[in-house]
Formats: structure tokens, C-alpha cells, sequence
């Protein structure tokens, strides 16, 4: 029998016995958990490639801040997931639909902008569509790492029992209550839609748990009334902001979601015995940030730094003609004094802001760190 394909047989095995065994002997060791890999699953909070790979590349001046260019994320630098990924001391995830010269070997992102957990207009990468993914990827990395390919010699996919030990994170749902809010959807009946958004995401991680997965960090939604674009659009339609400059109903809106998604994830921890599944309460971390924007070095929270939506609506990084004159969505002098990078998504010096209280367990349920969110 050849020598990797007997290891591999080994491997196979020893996935098994991992899955099905304390989750204390699957990640981590007492001084911290040691994470091989990060599965990413999402929206364009934490999308790294995949809209960029699947239909047009970002433009500038996205990425200006740290990539120097743009660089298939719609922030002017890093996103919290790739402040995950630098915490963890792993390279940055790429994008699963991002294949051309592409190294997954610590783990890979099927996260993608506009994606929803139901199916919805805005992507067709919705959170079933991730799932068979991510299945696709887990088989196929299996099947060329027992059949010797190249792949697997150079280092380019994981090795099969690293899907045991690695991180799963969600950072999804904003854009099913974003849709709903466009729509007009009065909250109450926003409100009655969350028992099914939650029982997808649910599955979806029953799913994972299926596979062998034991370690899930889950980031609610975010203060989605204090978005600039959000709070511009109410405003134009003779809306009354809050005392924070936020669309309030919308905030409240979220908070109920938050909420029964808290209560989801406590069920999974009584039915997923072996799991470590982290509640990260990310809405209260941007919160905060927008209450004390001034105190903490930040401009008005309802400025955004790229794009513009008075006295015209030029989005960040296009341009417009008004009366022969060209109109540029740019950005301004200094990102890092403004929260919003483009209206809808945080600047990088916001991200790491926000990154910094949520990474070391002050908004966590339980309170760990992510260096600590084995079983």
C-alpha cells in the first residue's frame, strides 16, 4: 500500500475517533486553543474574495488604507475576520470561489457579499449555498489529499483532520433584516420571519457539527440603524432619527433578533454536547463605539469616509455626470478618523476597534477569548 494512501486511511480513521469523543481532546490545550484552520461563513462584513471572484473586482479606492490597493474586500483595509485570522497567527483567509493560485491550508472563506441565511435578491450565495460549498470542499480536499496530488505535497489544502480542529465562524443576518427594512416590512412581520431565519442558521450549524466541527464563534448582527446609507435613506423619507443619529426602530428590530438568536444558540449547546459554541455580541461592541465616537478619536458616526449621498447619491469608488461635470465617489483625507467606510460597511480603524473588545471576551457568551473557544 502506498505510504499516503495508508496515512491517509489512518487520517480517516482518526477524524472519526476525534468526532465522537470529548471535544477537550479534539482543540486546544490548557494554555490556549490552536486552531489549524478558520472557516469563514458570511456576508460582506467578512467577504475576502468571493464577490470580487464570482462577478466584478472591487474598485478604488477600496483597500487604500493597508493593502495599498484594492484588495476584494469592501473596507479600505482589514476586516475583522482578517484581525481573526492575524489574533490566530494564520494568513488571511481566501475566498473559496477565489481558486487561482489560492492556498487553503489553513482553512477557507465562503462568505459573500449581499448573502442572506434565507435565499434573497442580493447574492446568490445564501447560507445553503455556502453549506453545500464548504461539504464540496471538505470531500474534495479528502479525495486529492489520499490521492497524492500536488495539492496536498505543496501545502496548498488542509489536511482532512484539521476540519475537526479548526474555528467555524458566522458573521450572517444583516442583510435578511436590511431587505426586509427596504422593503418597508413593518417590524412586526419582520419580527414573525426570525423563528425560520433561526432555524435555518440552526440546521447549518447541526450540519457542520455532523461533520465533525466542535468549535463556532457566532457574531450578531450589528446596530444596523446607525449605518450611514440606512440612516440617510429614513431621513430622506421624512424619518426621525434617535438621540445616537440611528434609524431607532430599525436598532430595536435587531435587538429582537439578537435576542432569539441568543436563545437559538443556547438550545445548540444542550443538543450539541460536544460543541464550544461562543455568542459574540458584536452589536453592543459597535454600539458603544458610536455613542463615544468623539472620545475615541472618530468624526460624526453618520459620516461616512467614501462616496457621497448629499446633495447627490455617488457610492464609494463610482462616478456620475451632472450637467457635463464629473462627480467621483472618493474617499477622505482620513480613514482612520471615520467609523463607516462607504456608508455600509466600517473602516479598518473601525474594525479594529471593534476587533479589540469582542477578541478578548468582553462581549462573549460565554466570556473567553477567542484563543479560547475550544471545547
Amino acid at each position: 500500500m502506498p505510504p499516503r494512501r495508508s496515512l491517509c486511511i489512518f487520517e480517516i480513521i482518526f477524524v472519526i475517533v476525534l468526532a465522537t469523543t470529548n471535544g477537550s481532546l479534539v482543540i486546544g490545550d490548557p494554555s490556549g486553543c490552536k486552531f489549524p484552520a478558520i472557516y469563514n461563513f458570511g456576508d460582506s462584513n467578512s467577504d475576502t474574495g468571493a464577490n470580487s471572484a464570482a462577478f466584478t473586482q472591487v474598485p478604488a479606492p477600496y483597500g487604500e488604507t493597508f493593502f495599498k490597493k484594492p484588495f476584494k474586500r469592501l473596507s479600505d483595509g482589514r476586516l475583522i475576520i482578517d484581525i481573526i485570522a492575524e489574533k490566530l497567527g494564520m494568513p488571511y483567509l481566501n475566498a473559496y470561489l477565489d481558486s487561482i493560485g489560492t492556498s487553503f491550508r489553513h482553512g477557507a472563506n465562503f462568505a459573500a457579499a449581499g448573502s442572506s441565511i434565507l435565499p434573497g435578491p442580493f447574492s446568490p450565495f445564501d447560507l445553503a449555498a455556502q453549506m453545500s460549498q464548504f461539504s464540496q470542499f471538505k470531500s474534495r480536499t479528502a479525495e486529492l489529499y489520499c490521492n497524492s496530488s500536488s495539492s496536498a505535497s505543496d501545502g496548498t489544502i488542509p489536511n482532512p483532520d484539521d476540519f475537526s480542529k479548526a474555528l467555524y465562524t458566522f458573521d450572517i443576518g444583516q442583510s435578511d433584516l436590511t431587505l426586509a427594512f427596504q422593503n418597508r416590512t413593518p417590524p412586526r412581520v419582520i419580527i414573525s420571519t426570525f423563528p425560520g431565519i433561526l432555524d435555518r442558521l440552526s440546521q447549518s450549524l447541526q450540519q457542520l457539527y455532523g461533520e465533525g466541527a466542535r468549535a463556532f464563534w457566532i457574531h450578531n448582527t450589528g446596530p444596523i440603524g446607525c449605518l450611514p446609507l440606512m440612516a440617510f435613506q429614513f431621513r430622506f423619507r421624512g424619518g426621525t432619527l434617535d438621540s445616537n443619529g440611528c434609524v431607532g426602530f430599525m436598532n430595536d428590530v435587531a435587538q429582537e433578533f439578537n435576542r432569539q438568536l441568543k436563545g437559538s444558540v443556547a438550545q445548540l449547546r444542550a443538543q450539541l454536547p460536544l460543541a464550544k459554541l461562543t455568542y459574540v455580541d458584536i452589536y453592543s461592541s459597535k454600539l458603544e463605539l458610536i455613542i463615544n465616537a468623539k472620545s475615541q478619536g472618530f468624526a460624526n458616526p453618520l459620516d461616512n469616509c467614501c462616496g457621497t449621498f448629499l446633495p447627490y447619491v455617488v457610492m464609494c469608488g463610482t462616478s456620475m455626470q451632472l450637467n457635463g461635470t464629473t462627480i467621483h465617489g472618493s474617499s477622505c483625507s482620513d480613514p482612520s478618523t471615520r467609523i463607516s467606510w462607504d456608508g455600509i460597511h466600517y473602516t479598518e480603524a473601525a474594525n479594529l476597534w471593534v476587533a479589540s473588545r469582542i477578541l478578548n471576551g468582553s462581549f462573549s457568551d460565554p466570556p473567553v477569548p477567542i484563543s479560547g473557544a475550544c471545547p
